[in-house]
């Protein structure tokens, strides 16, 4: 087959890549989308009764809102996927699906790049990997293949039928495990949670979404750092109606709350004595997040009701003052374990070029890489704390839709 020859190969067709063709259209740029699977995919694939963790009016691109759903609602998963679906038609996006990339290097004369895809070569000027966040699910290797339980990551999970009968632990309580956990205990489940470092933002506060609140306190564009504060899992929750997560509501509704999982032996799981202190770290997210915003109320002369009633904290239930530090899982009834515990980078496996730090992150500044015409978009804190959500990565598509501009620019 013949060598296909593009300006600007973009590598993934989900919200990352429909924002860089976007801004790449809007200049005049050529380009060309490259998806392994559908548009969206990554939505596609996550559980069924999955709703977006902020408001149909926040979680958007600029350019269309969200037909069918209330603004200050949660759009379902279908609706998601429908959204992306006829957003890349607007903007008509030149996307080719059913195509992965199953390497990239540079050329020899550093030119360029070449793509070697299911359907073909591609040469290419400029590349923008945009294959997002949710790359390799991680399982830590804690409870062996063989023990007797079935196993799996929350990215395979589809809903509480798709499990064996019997009780379940949810290892890691950020928002997929938080509402995993919630949705197999109201299937009628005994569930046991397993709960490590988070912030707890409110749901709503004072008559305002928790996602405007971190916009007006500027919240949105901190910059990323490097320090293990930046990677403290969010647990929040746009399920139900949108509320704010509340670990000792979960357990007085008789799910049982226990600390990080340490290790397993003999049948029996071993837990960190750190149950409490992450449930309070988490509460101490949570009213700072209600003093940051009655500070900026106060600052600014708003008219926004009072809401003292949101800073009443629930005693700690039986589950954290006296909490389970080893649980014999069979004894327990526990038949599955859900890993609720995140997502590797994978770039290293197929990108070729000389871009990373010896852990496999990529090394770049706001997306732009060291290898000229490499760029990175989709990431948690690419430029800033928005970077990774839907409308974050708009912005931060029209940054580096500026640069390759620049570049062709300075080429012609």
């Amino acid at each position: 087959m013949p060598v296909e020859k593009v300006d600007t190969l973009i590598i993934g067709g989900g919200q990352a890549g429909l924002a860089m063709s976007e801004h790449l259209g809007k200049r005049g740029l050529s380009h060309l989308i490259v998806e392994k699977g559908q548009i969206a995919s990554s939505w596609r694939g996550r559980w069924d009764s999955l709703v977006a963790n902020g408001p149909a009016w926040h979680d958007r691109f600029p350019g269309m809102t969200f037909p069918g759903v209330d603004p200050d609602g949660f759009a379902p998963r279908k609706n998601i996927v429908d959204y992306f679906v006829s957003y890349a038609q607007q903007i008509s996006a030149p996307i080719r699906c059913d195509t992965e990339v199953k390497t990239l290097h540079r050329k020899p004369d550093g030119s360029g790049f070449v793509a070697e895809t299911s359907t073909g070569t591609i040469e290419a000027t400029n590349v923008v990997a945009a294959t997002g966040a949710f790359q390799r699910p991680v399982i830590p290797a804690i409870v062996p293949d063989d023990a007797g339980f079935n196993q799996i990551h929350s990215f395979s999970y589809r809903n509480p039928d798709q499990l064996p009968e019997g009780g379940v632990l949810v290892i890691g309580a950020g928002s997929s495990g938080a509402q995993i956990a919630d949705e197999l205990m109201r299937s009628g489940r005994r569930v046991f949670l397993s709960v490590g470092p988070h912030d707890r933002p409110p749901r709503r506060y004072r008559g305002r979404d928790f996602v405007w609140w971190l916009g007006v306190l500027g919240m949105w564009d901190a910059k990323p750092s490097n320090t293990s504060a930046d990677h403290v899992t969010i647990a929040v929750s746009g399920a139900h109606g949108g509320h704010t997560v509340d670990f000792r509501e979960l357990a007085s509704r008789g799910m049982t709350l226990v600390g990080r999982a340490q290790s397993f032996a003999n049948g029996e799981m071993a837990f960190e004595p750190d149950l409490a202190r992450n449930i309070a770290l988490g509460d101490a997210n949570y009213l700072a997040m209600l003093d940051a915003a009655d500070a900026y109320v106060a600052r600014e002369g708003l008219d926004l009701p009072e809401e003292p009633e949101a800073r009443i904290i629930a005693p700690d239930p039986e589950c954290v003052t006296d909490p389970l530090l080893r649980l014999n899982l069979a004894r327990a009834g526990i038949t599955s374990i859900v890993w609720a515990t995140g997502y590797a980078l994978d770039f290293t496996r197929w990108l070729k070029v000389d871009a990373f730090d010896p852990s496999g992150a990529p090394v770049h500044e706001r997306g732009v890489a060291k290898v000229p015409g490499l760029y990175f978009l989709g990431l948690a804190g690419l430029s800033r704390r928005a970077s990774p959500f839907i409308w974050g990565v708009w912005h931060d598509a029209d940054y580096l839709a500026d640069h390759i501009a620049g570049r062709k620019a300075v080429a012609a």
